[in-house]
């Protein structure tokens, strides 16, 4: 299970984070984390509950915010909604396109005191 890994290392940034903003408490913590990041996000949740144990992060309220995939088409320039990575364009059914959103696995923001 990578998410545990993942956890830890969101734990490791946040509190890196909160000792250079002289905090030793964090309330919150804000994630985004994309629909093709190829993280499971219920995994990612319980794997959470573990790794901020003995933590600054052990009382916090931690959002998981879900970003869907868009895409663009290289050959007419329609931005899409995807789900599969192997879609084609819904307008004129190329093969080929650039996913623009649903990529991040990244810390949003901390609220510490």
């Amino acid at each position: 299970m990578h998410e545990l890994s993942i956890a830890m290392s969101i734990v490791e940034i946040a509190e890196e984070n909160a000792k250079n903003a002289n905090t030793s408490v964090i309330n919150e913590i804000e994630l985004d984390i994309g629909s093709q990041s190829g993280v499971v996000l219920e995994a990612l949740e319980f794997a959470m509950q573990s790794a901020v144990q003995g933590t600054m992060l052990e009382n916090a309220d931690v959002k998981i915010n879900s970003i869907p995939a868009k895409a663009v088409c290289v050959q007419c320039q329609h931005e899409f909604y995807i789900e599969d990575l192997f879609a084609p364009c819904p307008e004129c059914d190329n093969p080929f396109c650039e996913i623009t959103q649903g990529k991040e696995l990244k810390v949003k923001s901390l609220k510490a005191e």
